[in-house]
Order: structure tokens, then C-alpha cells, then sequence
């Protein structure tokens, strides 16, 4: 062999080689599309769904609140008394097979007020939530986007701040009471005048968190490029503000259901929420306060549910808060 045929062999090996290590190298690249190569699929909510699964105190809490609204829904089908039945020969009984967290005074069964009253404080505060959510949501948003609405939507926001909001729900129920049971009944219309009192005076905080999100947001690239190229406000809000801002929005709703039952509990054991045949957790307080010390468990119970219920949702808020934070996700 000349040479130069041993040259041109030596040359053909290293291209050889140099062909295998970039094709080796493609391969270790991640594929372009991973549903067609069979990889695992990554998405933003599946991230925060394996976040949220390390916070332990959050998955604990979420497994006693969907345990709390399995006994609530779905208990008054199994245990089929009738939580309004009165039952004097049966009054003040204690815990036994026929009633087993006993009767009340008037021989009402405790199990029973207790799944009904819990339907009424957890819708109470889902609905008022959502109405809280959505005003706030609104008022944030216009706030930090429209630079001109901005002072006077935050001035109201801080009048009703500094508004004492436990006279101004007494006000409301004394005022609206009469008219709204006259008009859709004395059980839709106390629920009506509950969830939108409570509602119309808890919107605050999330204003405030949402605008200083929405000014934050302003000034990042995407939010100017699709400015530059004149995109109209509401496609504007609608495509690229509210996806951004639905973190801390989700996170101020778990925290706003919570508050919402407090309030709740609140005004029905001052005897200004529901009626009393129309059983809420803070209402079977209300009717307990008086025989608290020889019957203490019917003060316990309901309580003891109430504090759960806002402690677990407490809880998963701030497992979300911590999952929908992309600057720890993942660790």
C-alpha cells in the first residue's frame, strides 16, 4: 500500500468516528416530540401536582378535607335520620347505637345535624368564596393594568379595608334579613344574604395580591412584545394576564373558603344566620352554649369540625402556594 492510499484509509477511519460520535450525540439529545418517541409528557400542572405531593402537611390536609366532604355529602344517604325530627322522649341522650354523638335538647339526632350542618358551611363558603374571588380577581386586575383606575379602585379598596367588617355584616344580615326571606324563603333567602355579605367584604386581599402581581407582569418582555405589535387590552388580560396571575388567585381562594366558614360560624352563633331548624356548624354551637358544661360534647363536635376544616384548608393552600412557586418547584 502507497502512501497515499494509507493516508486516505487513515482519513475515511476519522470521518467514520467523527460520524459515529455525532450520531451518538443526537441520540443523548431529548426527543423533539416525546408522546411520538414514547417519553414521559412534561406539563406546568403535572410539575405542580409532584410539588404538591411532597408537601406532606398538604396531602394530609387534602385527604381529611375530601374525607370531610365525603361524610358531609354523602353520609345523610347512609345514615337516612332526619336531622330536623324532634324526638322529645329521646332529649339529651347520650351516645349509643340509635343516635351514636347523641341527641340535642329537643332529642334531635347530633350525627345528622352535624352532615347537614357541614353541606351548609361548606357550600357557605365555596360561594362566597367564588364571589370574594371574582370582585377581587376583577378589581385587581383593572387596577393593575389601567394605570388611570388604579388610584381610585385601590382608595376603595382601602376604605372597605379599614371598614370593621363584623358590624358591617350584622348590618347587612338586619337589613336584608326580612326582605330576602320574604321573597325566596326563609332558608334560600338567609343563604343568599349570607354568601353575599360574607362575599362583598372579603374580596380585599385578593385585589391587592392580584394588582401587585399584574404590575410585575407588565413590565416583563412577553407582556411589551405583544404590546408592541397592538394587541388589544381585553385579549391582552384575557390571553396573557390572567394564565400569569392564576397562581396566587388559586392560592388566595383556598384561604378565602377558609375565612368564608369562619364568618359563617361566626354570625350563626350570634343567632344572625340561619334559622333554627336550618342546622350549620356554628349554628349547633349556638344552640349548645347554654348546656355546654353538662353536655360538652356538643360544644367539641361541631367545633372540632370547623377547626379541622379551616386547618385543612389552610394547609393546601399553602402546599399550593409553595407548588405554583416555579423558583422552588422541583426541589
Amino acid at each position: 500500500m502507497t502512501e497515499s492510499d494509507r493516508q486516505h484509509s487513515l482519513n475515511t477511519n476519522e470521518l467514520i468516528d467523527e460520524t459515529a460520535a455525532a450520531a451518538g450525540a443526537v441520540a443523548a439529545l431529548p426527543p423533539d416530540n416525546p408522546q411520538i418517541a414514547g417519553g414521559e409528557t412534561r406539563s406546568q400542572w403535572r410539575d405542580i401536582w409532584r410539588q404538591f405531593r411532597s408537601h406532606r402537611g398538604a396531602m394530609v390536609a387534602l385527604f381529611l378535607f375530601a374525607a370531610t366532604i365525603l361524610f358531609v355529602l354523602i353520609g345523610p344517604y347512609l345514615w337516612t335520620i332526619d336531622p330536623t325530627y324532634v324526638d322529645i322522649r329521646a332529649r339529651n341522650s347520650g351516645f349509643s347505637a340509635a343516635h351514636p354523638l347523641g341527641t340535642d335538647q329537643l332529642g334531635r339526632d347530633m350525627l345528622a345535624r352535624l352532615m347537614a350542618g357541614g353541606r351548609v358551611s361548606i357550600a357557605v363558603g365555596l360561594t362566597a368564596m367564588i364571589i370574594a374571588i371574582t370582585i377581587g380577581s376583577l378589581i385587581g386586575v383593572l387596577s393593575g393594568y389601567f394605570r388611570r383606575l388604579d388610584a381610585p379602585l385601590m382608595r376603595m379598596t382601602e376604605l372597605f379595608l379599614a371598614l370593621p367588617l363584623l358590624p358591617l355584616l350584622l348590618l347587612m344580615v338586619t337589613l336584608f334579613r326580612e326582605p330576602l326571606s320574604k321573597n325566596f324563603g326563609p332558608a334560600l333567602g338567609i343563604f343568599i344574604l349570607i354568601v353575599t355579605a360574607i362575599g362583598a367584604t372579603s374580596w380585599m386581599q385578593a385585589a391587592r395580591i392580584v394588582r401587585g402581581d399584574v404590575l410585575g407582569l407588565k413590565e416583563r418582555e412577553f407582556i411589551l412584545a405583544a404590546t408592541s405589535i397592538g394587541t388589544p387590552p381585553r385579549r391582552m388580560i384575557t390571553r396573557h394576564i390572567l394564565p400569569n396571575v392564576l397562581s396566587p388567585i388559586m392560592v388566595a381562594a383556598t384561604l378565602g373558603i377558609a375565612t368564608a366558614i369562619i364568618t359563617e360560624s361566626a354570625l350563626s352563633f350570634l343567632g344572625l344566620g340561619f334559622p333554627p331548624d336550618f342546622p350549620t356548624w356554628g349554628r349547633l354551637l349556638y344552640d349548645a352554649v347554654d348546656q355546654m358544661v353538662m353536655y360538652p360534647s356538643r360544644v367539641i363536635l361541631p367545633g372540632l369540625f370547623i377547626s379541622l376544616t379551616v386547618l385543612c384548608v389552610n394547609y393546601i393552600g399553602d402546599g399550593l402556594r409553595d407548588a405554583m412557586d416555579p423558583r422552588i418547584r422541583g426541589r
